[in-house]
């Protein structure tokens, strides 16, 4: 069965690390649907029921998105705030249409791994600054799944840095 691939990108024309995994996902179609958010909703007006459609389709979701400001681009939250409703997604008998689906996260950061530590500049590790992502898909009873995270993309812009991500991420992706 194919994954879902929700991308949550504003810029993703003048990205560079979601861009690439993008066109490599494009590839494969028969294994992936690719969804890119920012162009089916400019205006941020989410169609709720298209959305819940779309997700009901399949067992695997990956949420891919830049991690800044130590959090997803807006839309996401936006994304989850509507989408994920009373009575679909949890809080009645008819609810838990994401339950035992696999959700995963997939996230390119400018800063590189070390500094997310105790003790370094963020201070935290980045498992328990998506904790706010793994209480919500715990809360509508999906299987959140670890998270994916490339880092160190403002230290290494470089075209070669960027392809070294892409087989590490479909491996990632396989592994789901």
């Amino acid at each position: 069965m194919k994954t879902l691939i929700i991308v949550i990108h504003p810029d993703i024309n003048n990205s560079v690390v979601n861009k690439r995994w993008t066109q490599e996902l494009s590839k494969f179609p028969e294994k992936y649907d690719v969804h890119l958010l920012h162009d089916v909703y400019p205006d941020e007006k989410i169609d709720v029921l298209a959305e819940q459609k779309r997700v009901e389709q399949y067992n695997t979701i990956v949420f891919q998105f830049p991690y800044y400001w130590f959090n997803s681009p807006p839309l996401f939250k936006k994304w989850l705030d509507e989408v994920l409703t009373y009575g679909w997604a949890y809080g009645s008998k008819s609810g838990y249409k994401v339950a035992e689906k696999k959700i995963a996260l997939a996230i390119s950061l400018g800063a590189d791994e070390h500094e997310y530590q105790p003790g370094d500049k963020y201070q935290y590790t980045l498992a328990e600054l998506l904790r706010p992502f793994e209480l919500t898909f715990d809360y509508v009873k999906a299987d959140y799944q670890p998270f994916f995270a490339y880092y160190g993309i403002d230290s290494n812009p470089a075209a070669e840095w960027i392809e070294r991500s892409v087989p590490l991420y479909l491996d990632f992706l396989n592994s789901l």
